[in-house]
């Protein structure tokens, strides 16, 4: 796509926006209503949740290999010979996650986009077998299970993750396709009720799976979702998805997720297409690689929901099959240019906010600038050029991009919606009198990183429910690089850090004189500072970005 077009479609979009309430509209990508406070969801731990595996701390500059834990989901289930669902789907989708999946075959099937022609059930002690094997070998984090197509096969499972404890159990109870094909009977209800929905850190039933586990309970509203949802929870499993693809008259694909207090309707767009096999596999399986990469539960499910809408979207129009239900394709992020680099709260210690006015008082690139930031340990980097062309930043920001991507930096862009777009940055960050939230993220996709400049916790909460990934909190002290800045002092920092469901990062006059004052106010999700002229109004910046990068360190260590 042209520049040109870029920009044009995203002003001609926001010409047009006019507010809607977030339960009405329809197409703007995944949304979630709390019905609730939400409490910070974790996997019941059967040991210590590792950290995630491609992390790493940013200062490190080397990685020892051959240690290194990588995150690993094992998948129980059954054999897609079509190759849409089932472990060909659960192997793609953590393949898609950086996520180690291994395999324990269940049955085999023979099925194609017509529907299935045959289930071939594996013995139960061979079963056994590759569990054992498995298990006693290779320090799986998580286990997610598919189409257990006997009971025997169940209660083998259920022995094995008594002897082989695994830090999660994701539970897919694979009973009706999606297609509505009988792909286990009536009769395992009874051991996934009693062996194994009690051991389940989650359980995720489609609408038919849903009435089964209840006896025949009817879904047919979101309402019933909500209920059916606390009666499975009632049962046994830490948390709880209704999926709700399948629902009717609904113009959005609604899922509710249910922790045992608290309710959240989980909203995507309904992608008009044939290619929806084996989507319940490849959600669960994604949900297992978040929980193995050491996400939460919430925002495991959350990405796992967004990778779903994406695959489908990017897959909508293939043709595989003469059948009325083809596949997807999982790895379609392998065909789009550039590599998205995932947001982290820890991305935000360091948070460098570049200044075109400072670059040209000191005679140097945006591009040196932020090089220079990045060697000295920044670990995030806004672009934020008020008085630059748009061509031109355009042209600094596709450069700026280059240099963070081999860093394995996020980068992003002050208010400038379009300007990300074209160059496919890593996010945007906007303020209360920019383009909201809510839309941005419509524009943006559900990948990219939204942050939002907030000074109360109205704000904050709105930061929230709009869908954005941290807050900017400020300015905490009178800054020259914003004119009439109303500061907020530590204590309107605090508050708002307390009110905020969201990482945050202060901004506004913090530098190296100042910077422990700020990260010692006692509050867990502050996550760093925002930086302009401590670094960008100095001679050298990469020295004082060294400085001010161990001084950030050492304050989260004594922190711990």
């Amino acid at each position: 796509m042209a520049f040109s077009e870029v920009l044009s479609r995203s002003f001609m979009f926001y010409q047009n926006y006019k507010p809607v309430n977030v339960l009405e509209a329809s197409r703007e990508g995944l949304r979630q209503r709390r019905v609730s406070k939400l409490p910070l969801l974790v996997p019941r731990s059967y040991g210590t949740l590792n950290s995630m595996a491609t992390q790493g701390e940013r200062g490190s500059k080397a990685v020892d290999n051959k240690n290194m834990k990588i995150p690993h989901v094992l998948s129980v289930a059954g054999s897609d010979s079509g190759g849409g669902a089932g472990i060909q789907a659960d192997l793609k989708s953590c393949a898609a996650f950086g996520v180690y999946c291994s395999t324990v075959i269940t049955a085999v099937t023979a099925q194609n986009t017509v529907g299935v022609q045959g289930v071939n059930k594996l013995p139960e002690d061979f079963v056994a077998e590759q569990l054992k094997s498995v298990l006693s070998d290779m320090r799986v984090d998580v286990v997610k299970t598919g189409m257990l197509p006997s009971i025997g096969i169940v209660e083998v499972l259920h022995h094995s993750l008594k002897e082989f404890p695994v830090q999660a159990l994701v539970v897919d109870p694979v009973m009706v396709s999606t297609s509505g094909d009988i792909l286990a009977g009536p009769s395992i209800l009874d051991g996934f009720c009693e062996k194994l929905l009690p051991m389940a850190d989650i359980v995720t039933p489609n609408l038919k799976e849903a009435s089964a586990l209840l006896g025949g309970f009817q879904l047919e509203t979101i309402a019933d979702m909500h209920s059916a949802a606390k009666r499975i929870h009632n049962m046994g499993p830490r948390n709880v998805l209704v999926k709700g693809g399948d629902l009717p008259a609904s113009l959005d694909a609604v899922d509710i997720f249910f922790d045992g207090e608290d309710f959240y309707e989980l909203r995507s767009s309904r992608i008009q297409t044939r290619n929806t096999h084996g989507t319940g596999c490849t959600l669960a399986s994604c949900i297992a690689a978040g929980l193995a990469k050491g996400f939460p539960m919430l925002e495991s499910v959350k990405a796992a929901k967004h990778f779903v809408e994406d695959a489908l979207q990017y897959s909508k129009d293939i043709m595989i099959g003469d059948g009325f239900q083809g596949p997807f394709d999982h790895l379609f992020k392998l065909k789009n240019s550039g590599r998205q680099v995932a947001f982290k709260p820890s991305d935000l210690l360091l948070y460098a906010v570049t200044d075109s006015g400072m670059n040209r008082k000191w005679g140097r690139s945006i591009t040196n600038a932020v090089r220079a930031a990045i060697e000295g340990g920044a670990t995030i980097i806004q672009l934020r050029e008020k008085d630059a062309k748009t061509r031109d930043f355009f042209e600094s920001a596709k450069a700026c991009l280059e240099i963070c991507r081999s860093h394995e930096i996020p980068l992003l862009i002050n208010d400038r919606i379009d300007v990300a777009l074209a160059c496919d940055a890593d996010g945007v960050h906007v303020g209360q009198s920019d383009m909201p939230a809510r839309v941005a993220r419509s524009l943006l996709g559900p990948n990219k990183i939204i942050g939002v400049s907030c000074k109360t916790p109205e704000q904050a909460q709105k930061a929230w429910d709009d869908g954005a990934d941290y807050i900017g909190s400020g300015g905490v002290y009178p800054t020259n690089t914003k004119a009439n800045n109303v500061t907020i002092g530590l204590d309107g920092l605090k508050t708002v850090c307390l009110a905020s469901k969201l990482p945050v990062v202060a901004i506004g006059g913090i530098g190296i004189s100042n910077a422990r004052s700020v990260m010692e106010i006692g509050v867990q999700n502050l996550k760093g500072i925002a930086v302009v002229s401590a670094l960008f109004d100095r001679e050298c910046i990469l020295s004082e970005t060294q400085k001010l990068h161990s001084v950030l360190t050492d304050a989260t260590s004594r922190g711990k």
